[in-house]
């Protein structure tokens, strides 16, 4: 097949390998070179907070795909190189180990990493969750039974809070919003999961930023808030957000943002594409520019970007319908679309009191996301209506109709 000779793909990711998979069976026999700062082999993240730290699933479940999978796909996997700098003119990357890797095309999928709070490298019984060893850590570190507080009142602060407490610790959730969640799935649900972490002992503080963490040396003893208060710990969990892995492609030419910039196809310039959690491009439908961290829409843009690269001058516009999960308790919470930032939420079906519903989430008079919990198929009918960026009035007379 006809394109470029080579191909480096740059993060051993979810997005790094579904480029490198889709290149290949779109028919690509060219060289293809998979490079990961880490020394494992691709692995899925979303099990680190939920099978793998409570224990469920060893660290071997969460690989992708075997290294004989990717020998026979005639993938080279280079393993534990670090991307150090870009020269898109001279079409090579430089590692951390001062050698040089030449492309035809480059994929960036380098993903994100932790944001931290200041002074906090370095101290023994600090976690922050993103990677397969930190995962393991803090599953270690679960098993003393500490008490545990989690800075960061997101997804991974709430999944972790729900592992530890299952597994006999004592918790402390500490977030800087009066109502956990909120912000991504609204005040109503999220005040119904904080009643459920409530209820299995979590303990909550909101509405407070933590400052520093606490030490007895170079040991973690707790954290101190900007209002003077400490709260005792004996391990501490960081959960505060990330950071798109950018820093190496400084000087490159490249648009670095919020990510690395690309045009609707996720091309970020000639030659050279993003896709995953580093990736920002253009919504086609209304151009406001979008960085989705979220494991469907990482495999999906590094397919995207495999076809694109084939396709040369006939690259197609990526476009998607978000997704995620989130497994606390006995609580499967699954989003279709974009729910932050919504203005207006309606419960279709069940409700929140018996913790069984789905709900859409309107912004500016369209249908912009769908929240359901434990109601996998009911949710998965109201997708086509958040796709299609439905009107909110004729998304309730739907409703109303049984039609939806």
């Amino acid at each position: 097949m006809s394109g470029p000779r080579r191909v480096v793909v740059v993060g051993a990711s979810a997005a790094g390998l579904a480029a490198a998979e889709g290149l290949r069976r779109s028919g690509y026999d060219g060289g293809l070179v998979l490079v990961g700062e880490e020394e494992h082999l691709p692995y899925d993240r979303p099990p680190l907070s939920k099978q793998l730290l409570a224990g469920e699933w060893a660290a071997d479940r969460v690989l992708l795909r075997s290294a004989g999978a990717l020998a026979d796909l005639d993938i080279e996997l280079r393993s534990g190189t670090r991307a150090r700098a870009l020269d898109p003119a001279a079409r090579e990357m430089d590692t951390g180990d001062g050698g040089t890797i030449g492309y035809d095309a480059l994929v960036v999928a380098t993903g994100v990493r932790p944001r931290v709070l200041p002074g906090m490298d370095g101290i023994a019984g600090v976690h922050v969750l993103r990677t397969l060893d930190d995962a393991t850590a803090l599953r270690e570190s679960l098993a003393g039974r500490p008490h545990l507080v989690i800075v960061g009142g997101g997804f991974i602060g709430a999944e972790a809070a729900a592992v530890a407490r299952e597994a006999g610790c004592e918790v402390t959730l500490v977030t800087d919003r009066a109502v956990p969640l909120a912000d991504a799935v609204g005040h109503d649900i999220g005040s119904m999961l904080t009643d459920l972490h409530q209820e299995h002992g979590v303990r909550t503080v909101t509405s407070a930023l933590v400052e520093n963490i606490v030490t007895d040396g170079s040991r973690a003893t707790g954290v101190r808030l900007s209002d003077g208060r400490t709260l005792a710990a004996d391990s501490v969990l960081v959960g505060i957000g990330s950071r798109p892995n950018t820093e190496w492609l400084a000087g490159s030419g490249l648009r670095l943002g919020n990510g690395v910039e690309c045009d609707a196809t996720l091309r970020a310039a000639e030659h050279i594409w993003a896709a995953g959690d580093v990736a920002s491009w253009p919504d086609p439908v209304t151009g406001e520019r979008l960085r989705i961290e979220h494991r469907t829409n990482a495999s999906e843009q590094g397919r995207a970007v495999a076809r694109n690269i084939l396709a040369g001058e006939a690259a197609t516009a990526f476009t998607t319908v978000p997704f995620v999960w989130s497994d606390q308790y006995d609580l499967k919470v699954q989003i279709h679309g974009r729910t932050r930032g919504a203005d207006l939420v309606h419960i279709v079906e069940g409700s929140l009191a018996e913790r069984k519903f789905t709900a859409l989430f309107a912004r500016a008079g369209q249908v912009c996301g769908a929240v359901g919990v434990n109601m996998i198929r009911p949710l998965r009918a109201l997708r086509p209506l958040v796709a299609a960026r439905t009107p909110w009035a004729e998304a309730l007379a739907l409703q109303e109709a049984g039609a939806v």
